[in-house]
Parts: structure tokens; C-alpha cells; sequence
């Protein structure tokens, strides 16, 4: 960590009704002029889980958002992913951001793409691990996913913790958080729980019911490989390893996801899961690095 870099400042923006919470970072003092980072965050995660990578980039202002629902945001259960990007179009607006570079994760990737897609001077490139964007027909069968009589498994996740080293004691060896780098896994964990509103000890800072609600939702956005189609920057697609759609750690983007937009590049590396950030966020660092060079 960069000891000239002053620690992040988090402030809120009120976004469609709720508190949109953003951890901001300024640069280090005497930086060259460099664009502003934007990132957001996968489903059940919260913005802190970019630390180690954002650390890798002391001269950019840095602004990494706690999606509705998660963090220290506001906001319940999501049946519609355009909520997520009207929240980070509104904070952007407020912020006065334009030219950003957007860094996307899972969920934080497809809002990115559609944020761009709305407004087209709010980013100059995107850097997009593994967007939660499926082939066509993903989007047009009729097949429900998920219901009231048939919730997502997530809605059982234990939301009480003692405190965040018990966290992390639960989840150290489970997966996939086994396969997390420690300081990401930590930082998961320590950032991931809020008081418990009883008083007593600590609770999941995304309620199990909006995470499921967020799975449940997925389809609600059909219209983003259309949308995708306008997002004329370069757009960078980084897919891990395929396998099963019922296995979290398997890459969910369409393969032709590129191909469909105007500045698409496509970097495949079945050497990581969907949890490639996390996994080696130096690596991370480096593709976002060699998209800003």
C-alpha cells in the first residue's frame, strides 16, 4: 500500500430513494493527470473487495460503489437490474464524473455496460471480469427461475456473526472462498458486516434476501445485448473457465459478448473462475493497467 495514498473517504449520494454509499480515493499528492476509476461489485460483495487492486494505482482518483442492497448502501430486495444502473448513473451525475474507467465485476459488470449504454460520455473504456451477460435465448425462454415457493439458495445464508474474524473462521475453508487471495478474503469479510440492529454482534451487510432477489432478477434485463450493441469504446471482456451454470465459479458470458460491440475485445483465461478478482487481484491489476496504457 502506497503510505503517501490517503485512505478512502466514504460518502453517500442520494440515488432513487435510497443512500448510494461510494468509497472514494483521492491520488497521490503531485500525480500526473490520470482518469478517474470507477468499479463495481459482484452480487453478495460489497465495493472494499477492490482494495488490493486499487492499490496498484495510486495516481488515479478511485471510486468504488456499494451496489443498492449491499455495503453501506440502502435499498432491499432488486427485481430489476436497470435499477442498478439508474443508482450509478445518478451518482456519477452527482459526482460530476465524466470519461471514467469502469472496472465491473459479475453484477457490477453488466450495470457498467448499461450505464454506458444510457450515457454515452460517462465512461472512455470499460473492464469488464466475467458481466453476468448470457447468450440470447437465456433472456427470451419462459422458464422461471426462481419463486416465492422456490427461492434461490442464497435466502438460507447465516446473516449473524459474533464478528468478522468469526466470519472468516466459517468461511476460510469453504468454497469458493478457499480459492480468495487472504487479503481480498479479509477484507470480504471485515467490510461485508454492519450492526446487527438488536445491538448484539453483526449482521451480513447484504441481506440474504436481497442477494437471492438478485439471482432470482437475473433475466430482468433483457435488453442488454442490444444495449450493448450502442457502447462504442473499447470494451474489454475477461471470461474464466466454463463449465456449469449451476457452479458459481463458472463464467456466465455469452462468448460472442465482444464480438457484439463496436470496440469489443475478448481475453478468455480458463486458467481462472468467476472469481478471478479475487483469486489474483494482482493479475486483475495488470489487465485493468494494460487497458489504461
Amino acid at each position: 500500500m502506497n503510505p503517501n495514498r490517503p485512505l478512502p473517504v466514504t460518502r453517500t449520494y442520494a440515488v432513487n430513494g435510497i443512500d448510494l454509499a461510494v468509497h472514494e480515493w483521492a491520488p497521490v499528492p503531485d500525480a500526473p493527470p490520470a482518469p478517474p476509476l470507477v468499479f463495481a461489485h459482484a452480487t453478495g460483495f460489497h465495493g472494499r473487495v477492490f482494495d488490493a487492486i486499487i492499490e496498484h494505482f495510486p495516481a488515479h482518483a478511485v471510486y468504488a460503489i456499494d451496489m443498492r442492497g449491499h455495503g453501506q448502501s440502502g435499498g432491499g430486495p432488486i427485481d430489476d437490474w436497470r435499477d442498478l444502473a439508474s443508482d450509478v448513473a445518478g451518482f456519477l451525475d452527482q459526482a460530476g464524473l465524466t470519461g471514467a474507467v469502469g472496472i465491473g465485476h459479475s453484477m457490477g459488470a453488466h450495470t457498467l455496460l448499461q450505464v454506458a449504454a444510457d450515457h454515452r460520455h460517462a465512461f472512455s473504456c470499460l473492464v469488464l471480469f466475467d458481466p453476468v451477460i448470457l447468450a440470447p435465448d437465456y433472456y427470451t425462454t419462459a422458464e422461471v427461475l426462481f419463486s416465492a415457493d422456490n427461492p434461490h439458495p442464497a435466502i438460507r445464508r447465516k446473516r449473524d456473526f459474533v464478528s468478522p474474524e468469526a466470519m472468516m473462521e466459517r468461511f476460510r475453508s469453504r468454497d469458493p472462498y478457499c480459492l480468495f487471495a487472504p487479503r481480498v478474503f479479509a477484507d470480504y469479510c471485515r467490510y461485508g458486516l454492519v450492526p446487527a440492529p438488536s445491538g448484539k454482534g453483526m449482521e451480513l451487510a447484504c441481506a440474504p434476501e436481497v442477494e437471492a432477489s438478485v439471482y432470482a432478477s437475473s433475466r430482468s434485463n433483457g435488453a442488454i445485448l442490444e444495449a450493448a450493441k450502442q457502447v462504442d469504446i473499447p470494451v474489454l471482456v475477461v471470461r474464466a473457465q466454463m463449465t456449469s451454470l449451476t457452479d458459481f465459479k463458472s463464467s456466465p458470458t455469452w462468448p460472442d459478448l465482444a464480438s457484439i460491440l463496436p470496440q469489443g475485445i475478448d481475453l478468455h483465461r480458463p486458467d481462472r473462475t468467476h472469481f478471478h478478482p479475487f483469486e489474483d487481484p494482482q493479475d486483475a491489476a495488470r489487465i485493468i493497467a494494460g487497458m489504461l496504457g
